[in-house]
């Protein structure tokens, strides 16, 4: 947007014209927005229209940001501007303005795509804004696939006279005039606030630690009014402190699983203090989570997530991760998140399940990978003895894995039939974790079978990254959230002890691996040097055929009865057809708008 006066267009009709809508057009349309720079100069909005497969994107640029005569916005796997797919607004040496769809080489030099899908832009200085809108699919290979999941969004800004877009190098400005966010862009049609007494779990003038990245950990005591009687949480959002929302990345809340007679210390400072209180690692089951970008997360109207009572802990855990590039030391916070609660029970109590890998070092990732794949499941012997005869409702779910997870999905199959996927993420990043409102319930039964791929990204790493609850290890999960709640609280599947036994047997006596007879599984996989691809291959094809362990357990912690060990991993016999791309409609290589 170039903010210097001689450029700017006043179209007054810009603004309201594409970010307002009727009542009539609300059942398919969904709205959120997010802060793009750590100093909260840069604000987009986003509307999504899924009658029409669009995304209408609105950039508010402060007063205060710097001035610039050509932006970049667009979107690219991973967050880099190599390779990213831009919209770019640019003045030319004479004055005028250009708008391009135009997409990044290898080393972040623009290139003009042959066709332009940067559609309906519109710049008005008095609100200094620009608008445009995209296709969630262009079916150009130029352009990025808007789809469900986290999306990178990226941006550049420079000062530099042009005559041409063309070669311009994002790659070659400074670090404060690019970035990137990572945000939920298609999210689900706006829904209404619940009623309820408001309970803020939040930080208060916190002086946050000039470093680049912070884990805040603050416990709570619920008070009295819940700790009596049993609440319903019926819907929870973010609470940012003004001026903020670019340092707050994400947060969750625990609930702190303990003795309810038990204590637990308000503690309150860094996660991973070598002093925090080993009791507050407890608190470690999730009760409300947002992220950069999320709306407020709403149960349905015949469900709530229990709270308090007598018979429950006392303690809450807010957990912020705050993003300080820029190491400033002047930054005060009273973040957290605010619950909506009530007394008055729904119908249903909703509840969460773990489906996928146990938290166990018998699962492992070679080294040097660039897309090693692990997965867990949750067979229709667990779902048989597990859930209740009408099945279950999930509505939500949060996908989960440590730092070198890079795509997670779970699949659903009902006597082998495959059904739609129940949640998916093909650009999944431990740093951005929500609880995703799925757009549609979906409806589990006895003997359904899910399963869950987590795909995991170790080109850097010299060693095996074995499974576990270190954010160094791995993890592969898929808490769904759903109602009414059962004993089914864990379906999650390893490898079978005797066949990991037999590849480690394998690699010491005809690999001549120095691996112990005694050495748990953690060792024996790090004894394991050099990981060959034929090595590679030989552990993948373990995963993938080897009979497997059930955790099958019910919430007091026991498994329900039968014997779970060496049962064979199940099979999809007839899965899903590709997914048909929706193009929009072109006549003779030109794009007309819907």
């Amino acid at each position: 947007m170039m903010l210097d006066k001689r450029v700017l267009l006043v179209l007054a009709s810009c603004v309201g014209s594409l970010l307002t809508y009727s009542v009539r057009d609300a059942g398919h349309l969904a709205e959120s927005q997010s802060v793009l720079d750590p100093d909260g100069q840069l604000v987009l909005r986003w509307r999504v229209d899924y009658a029409k497969q669009r995304v209408q994107f609105q950039l508010l640029v402060s007063e205060s940001a710097p001035v610039f005569k050509w932006f970049a916005l667009g979107f690219s796997d991973r967050g880099d501007l190599e390779n990213a797919d831009v919209c770019v607004l640019w003045t030319d040496y004479n004055g005028s303005e250009h708008f391009e769809d135009m997409h990044a080489d290898v080393s972040g030099r623009l290139l003009r795509d042959p066709r332009q899908d940067c559609e309906g832009f519109h710049l008005d200085g008095r609100t200094r804004t620009i608008l445009f809108e995209r296709p969630f699919d262009t079916c150009d290979d130029h352009d990025y696939v808007i789809e469900e999941g986290t999306v990178h969004v990226v941006w550049a800004r420079g000062t530099d006279k042009l005559f041409s877009s063309q070669g311009l190098c994002l790659t070659c400005i400074t670090t404060k005039n690019h970035g990137f966010i990572r945000v939920r862009l298609m999210t689900p049609v706006n829904s209404p606030k619940p009623e309820g007494t408001q309970y803020h779990v939040t930080n208060k003038d916190l002086k946050v630690p000039g470093r680049d990245t912070t884990y805040w950990c603050k416990v709570f005591k619920l008070p009295d009014f819940i700790t009596e009687k049993v609440h319903h949480i019926t819907q929870f959002e973010s609470v940012i402190t003004r001026g903020n929302e670019g340092l707050v990345h994400h947060m969750e809340v625990f609930y702190c699983d303990v003795d309810p007679k038990k204590e637990v210390p308000l503690y309150e400072g860094d996660c991973f203090a070598p002093d925090r209180p080993e009791i507050t690692k407890k608190c470690s089951k999730v009760k409300a989570a947002w992220a950069m970008g999320a709306r407020p997360f709403t149960y349905p109207d015949d469900a709530g997530l229990p709270l308090g009572g007598p018979q429950a802990s006392k303690f809450v855990m807010l957990e912020v991760h705050y993003n300080n590039p820029e190491l400033r030391n002047d930054w005060v916070d009273s973040s957290g998140i605010m619950l909506y609660v009530t007394p008055k029970r729904r119908k249903y109590d909703a509840a969460i399940m773990e489906v996928g890998l146990e938290y166990t070092d018998k699962m492992a990732i070679p080294p040097g990978q660039d897309a090693f794949p692990l997965t867990g499941y949750c067979v229709p012997q667990c779902t048989g003895v597990g859930l209740p005869a009408e099945g279950i409702t999930v509505f939500g779910s949060q996908l989960h894995t440590h730092l070198t997870g890079v795509a997670v999905w779970t699949r659903h199959s009902r006597r082998g039939v495959e059904l739609p996927v129940l949640n998916r993420d093909m650009h999944y990043s431990t740093h951005f974790q929500e609880i995703r409102l799925l757009h549609k319930p979906v409806k589990v039964l006895p003997g359904d079978y899910l399963e869950t791929t987590c795909i995991y990204r170790t080109l850097d790493r010299p060693n095996a990254t074995i499974g576990g609850h270190a954010i160094t290890d791995e993890m592969c999960v898929n808490y769904i959230h759903y109602y009414p709640a059962t004993t089914l609280e864990v379906c999650k599947s390893a490898v079978s002890n005797a066949a990991l036994e037999s590849f480690f047997n394998f690699e010491r006596n005809w690999d001549n691996m120095s691996i112990s007879k005694s050495s748990p599984p953690r060792q024996s996989y790090l004894s394991i040097d050099p990981w060959s691809p034929l090595r590679v291959s030989s552990l993948h094809t373990l995963y993938t055929e080897s009979p497997i362990s059930m955790q099958c357990n019910q919430s007091d912690g026991h498994r329900f009865q039968g014997d779970w060990e060496g049962l064979p991993i199940p099979r999809i016999k007839l899965p899903l057809p590709a997914e048909r791309r929706v193009c929009p409609k072109t006549h003779n290589g030109i794009q007309f708008k819907k």
